[in-house]
């Protein structure tokens, strides 16, 4: 089977890779472009380990075809932050206990990102409906609900001090 060329924004960097037709986003960005945050869980789009941000929509790249991304600007939970300055929704989980074995804390927090870019001030309520198609066997959702709205207050903040 012949590779098709794919031209993909990943985390602000402009890559180029081969890929089969056939082959899955989350396959490329792990394998062939090294980006081991977004996790391989369910492969049926079901618990969103693999969720990423393909042109400002929340995917679960594994059910995204390479193909079907090619020309698309995505960010993985590598292209939110750095180590030396998290991303006000890293450090959040960090902060409130939203993570215990981290397994589905990168698509957790991909996903949230999108969340708040769509609804930056959400309601609890609104937090548990946008996430419900990420789930974590091991935190009870409290604290990831914790998280997320503790990071909605400090982005807002930040906003309104920079205005």
């Amino acid at each position: 089977m012949s590779k098709i060329h794919l031209k993909l924004t990943v985390n602000s960097e402009e890559v180029e890779t081969l890929a089969e037709p056939r082959e899955l986003l989350i396959h490329v960005l792990r394998e062939r472009l090294n980006l081991t945050g977004p996790h391989i869980g369910c492969e049926t789009s079901h618990c969103g380990a693999c969720t990423v941000d393909m042109d400002g929509k929340s995917v679960k790249s594994c059910t995204v075809f390479a193909a079907q991304a090619n020309g698309a600007t995505i960010t993985t939970i590598e292209g939110l932050g750095t180590p030396d300055a998290l991303h006000p929704l890293q450090k959040a989980f960090r902060e409130h206990h939203g993570l215990q074995c981290g397994f589905c804390t990168p698509g957790m927090i991909t996903r949230a990102y999108r969340l708040l870019q769509e609804n930056p001030n959400p309601t609890e309520e609104e937090v548990r409906f946008g996430m419900s198609g990420n789930l974590c066997r091991c935190t009870g959702y409290q604290n990831i609900v914790k998280s997320i709205l503790a990071a909605a207050a400090e982005m807002n903040a930040a906003k309104e001090a920079a205005e």
